[in-house]
């Protein structure tokens, strides 16, 4: 004991859950900065007791995390994360690692198609990660037949080669990857589920993030303002498809925040709006995986004018005004279906899958 508070603090988990945060939702307290920083890194250090670390996840889950909880779980991630940036600035789309699966997961295309109009675009994710372990960004790009495991300073170069990169949690995340075991044990999202999301492993200064409730949004928002190694220039949540990175059908919710605001920007993206007469579960597949790789293929290809092409091109148009290259998704539109018609879309998959 006495070496581990030599090293660590006087605040193990068992004392924090006994004396803080372990009491309910109601009552319990919430941590300061440095009692949440001294229990990520026992966390990461594998230090706690497997029951006390459950416990311990789930009295966060019940009480819900402050902002600064947040940003000191995500600079002591940042220690044991592998950053590699790319020369271009990308977006960075940090969707729920733990995958969807009931709609097409749209992400690959409006990158793709994004990258191709000269947005660049990076995603991150691991593999089958707990609690939903459902399909996520790497299993449509295997199916694809892009490479998906890749050292950081390779998915960089992707970045650079073909404006598009994915990043592999495994690799530029090593610390986060190697609690699976016990996330799996829990049955139940924890803060992992968050902070993984955030780790911006290509370094870049715009955060494309997903969301279920506007609160929640603007609690990352505030966790970003926060965190001394989450450091970017803008930051942009929105409602997604089952908490992904897809602009719903119908109406979809967004907040941005700028560094140097005081204020969060809040408006509706309105699918209607834009000409698209579809709904949320003409978007459903059965296979996420392979038909999203389906789709992907053939809509960067010009093969499809029906409702995924349309969700993509608005997807892809929402990447391009995030990063700041249109001043409206009405011209980001026009910009993303130009990229498809003249066929650059299609050339940056095609070198993707040369990588």
């Amino acid at each position: 004991m006495a070496k581990a508070t030599e090293r660590y603090g006087e605040w193990p988990l068992k004392r924090l859950m006994t004396e803080v945060v372990g009491s309910g939702h109601k009552s319990a307290d919430d941590m300061t900065r440095e009692q949440a920083t001294e229990a990520m890194r026992r966390i990461l250090d594998g230090e706690p007791d497997h029951t006390t670390l459950g416990a311990f996840w789930l009295a966060n889950r019940w009480k819900r995390n402050t902002p600064e909880e947040l940003a000191a779980y995500v600079d002591v991630m940042a220690d044991s994360v592998e950053t590699a940036a790319p020369e271009v600035d990308p977006v960075d789309c940090g969707a729920n690692y733990d995958g969807k699966g009931r709609t097409a997961i749209l992400g690959v295309a409006a990158g793709v198609v994004a990258a191709a109009a000269g947005t660049p675009v990076v995603v991150h994710s691991g593999d089958r990660v707990p609690t939903q372990k459902q399909d996520a960004y790497k299993h449509v790009l295997d199916e694809l037949g892009v490479r998906t495991e890749l050292e950081p300073a390779e998915s960089a170069e992707m970045v650079d080669g073909t404006g598009f990169g994915f990043y592999y949690q495994p690799a530029f995340n090593p610390g986060i990857d190697g609690l699976h075991d016990r996330r799996d044990q829990m049955g139940v999202r924890t803060f992992l589920n968050t902070i993984e999301t955030l780790a911006n492993p290509a370094e870049a200064s715009v955060h494309l993030g997903s969301f279920y409730h506007l609160p929640y949004a603007k609690r990352i928002i505030s966790t970003f303002r926060a965190s001394e190694t989450a450091v970017v220039d803008r930051v942009i949540m929105f409602q997604g498809m089952e908490g992904y990175d897809d602009i719903r059908p119908g109406d979809t919710k967004v907040a941005v925040w700028n560094t140097g605001d005081e204020d969060v920007e809040a408006f509706d993206i309105r699918t209607p709006e834009y000409g698209m007469d579809f709904e949320y579960e003409d978007l459903g597949v059965e296979d996420v995986a392979g038909e999203s790789a389906e789709i992907t293929e053939a809509v960067v290809a010009g093969e499809r004018d029906d409702q995924f092409a349309d969700a993509v091109a608005l997807n892809a148009a929402f990447r391009i005004y995030a990063r700041e290259d249109c001043e409206t998704l009405e011209e980001g539109l026009e910009t993303a279906r130009g990229a498809i018609a003249d066929g650059s879309a299609a050339a940056v998959l095609d070198e993707l899958r040369a990588f």
